[in-house]
């Protein structure tokens, strides 16, 4: 196996750069870098050269060994001046030397998983929590991180494997007069572990967390989606006219209120008959928003937007504009009428809909593996047989191995690594 190293650090030029390295020539490397391999966690000042014994910089050398490190591999660590010709010196002096090489993006982390240092869910926290944004991101992506996915399938795998021991013993001694059928319990504990893992699936998802409480502008041309879109987001980012119909495409632009992701999307006008093709088809995109959208704000005619959108008396500030009996909301984009109160209800329900601080938050691929594992219990459930039984809970437990990564393909594996940088 390769040694490998990479920046671990910011990019430079900086105060100071981290270059880290793992692999079989980790002592190598410190010896020929540091002149020798410094005590185990314990910083050490030391001259940097290269294979010819040029001075490169003085710095500090560490060393980790495996498989008490982060990768689970001798792991080193040269903390030297982060000036982009320094950096790119060591990191020379590091690549002459034979079973050297710079790393792939995330290299590092997917030693740790094959390791064992960390599995499949904690890697993908870390993941999570390098391209985190906002707070509540990275409160999430720290649990995920520090394995709090992990210790419930754990404990869902506990009560899977005590579940299947029952089964064993019929099928073991059926022909003995103590273990002759399943135990009363045994179908209402299936039923308990199985509404757990749907509790699971019902919590907020990931994709919310990830790419923000999706928030759509809806309604006639001329309503004042693109003015009020320009106030949520701050920025005259929409092109706003008196002229219907100047809003043709979707605009969708990601901020954070109060710490919470929000993703606004502008779009075209609302309305059935247009002489222009190109509208028509901002008119369809739409649509096709609206339907994917965790919430509407309709400020159209009242009683004409999508069911459970919030209804929006917008452009308050015009003299003779059209009222609604019940809206949820009257506003001004333009004189900031109303913004703080519909801004704070915006916050409330996208906070209501987030996962909760230090839960696990399921993405796709960890929803599709407990789907799997929901179903195989519930046709064990419905099973008599227990050797049918038996063999649906081993499936179950198959889908545990795939969330965690006990068991994983290579694909997944390469698209969940190559979502980290080079260093880590």
């Amino acid at each position: 196996m390769d040694t490998i190293f990479a920046l671990s650090s910011g990019q430079p030029p900086a105060g100071i750069g981290v270059i880290r390295v793992t692999g079989p020539k980790v002592r190598e490397a410190l010896e020929v870098i540091a002149g020798g391999v410094p005590p185990a966690r314990k910083a050490k000042r030391a001259i940097f050269r290269d294979v010819s014994r040029e001075t490169l910089d003085d710095g500090l050398a560490l060393f980790f060994p495996g498989p008490n490190s982060v990768t689970g591999e001798d792991l080193a660590e040269f903390h030297c001046h982060g000036g982009r010709a320094v950096i790119g010196a060591v990191e020379h002096a590091l690549g002459q030397i034979e079973g050297c090489r710079r790393a792939e993006p995330g290299e590092f982390t997917r030693r740790a998983f094959a390791n064992g240092r960390i599995d499949l869910s904690e890697a993908e926290g870390l993941a999570d929590l390098l391209s985190a944004e906002t707070e509540i991101q990275r409160r999430s992506a720290m649990a995920m991180m520090g394995g709090v996915l992990s210790r419930q399938v754990e404990g869902w795998r506990d009560d899977l494997l005590l579940l299947s021991a029952q089964v064993e013993a019929v099928l073991d001694f059926d022909d003995e007069d103590d273990v002759s059928a399943l135990p009363e319990a045994f179908s209402s504990s299936l039923t308990q572990l199985r509404q757990s893992l749907q509790d699971a699936l019902s919590a907020p998802h990931a994709e919310t967390l990830r790419e923000g409480f999706r928030v759509a502008l809806a309604g006639p041309p001329n309503a004042g989606k693109s003015t009020l879109f320009n106030a949520l987001v701050e920025s005259e980012a929409a092109i706003t006219a008196e002229i219907a119909g100047t809003t043709r495409d979707i605009l969708s632009q990601s901020v954070a209120l109060a710490g919470i992701p929000f993703t606004f999307v502008d779009m075209a006008g609302l309305r059935d008959e247009s002489g222009d093709q190109i509208e028509m088809i901002g008119i369809a995109r739409a649509r096709e928003e609206i339907a994917k959208a965790d919430l509407v704000l309709w400020l159209g005619d009242e009683g004409e937007g999508p069911e459970s959108a919030w209804e929006i008396e917008a452009q308050v500030d015009r003299t003779g504009s059209k009222g609604k009996v019940k809206p949820d909301y009257r506003i001004s984009a333009v004189t900031g009428e109303g913004m703080a109160t519909l801004r704070s209800a915006l916050i409330n329900v996208a906070r209501g809909a987030m996962p909760k601080p230090g839960s696990a938050a399921l993405n796709a691929r960890q929803r599709d593996r407990l789907l799997d594992a929901v179903a195989s219990l519930q046709s064990a459930g419905s099973q008599k047989d227990p050797l049918l039984i038996a063999e649906n809970l081993r499936r179950t437990r198959q889908a545990f191995d795939a969330l965690v990564g006990r068991t994983s393909t290579e694909d997944v594996l390469d698209a969940l690594f190559g979502r980290f940088c080079i260093g880590k």
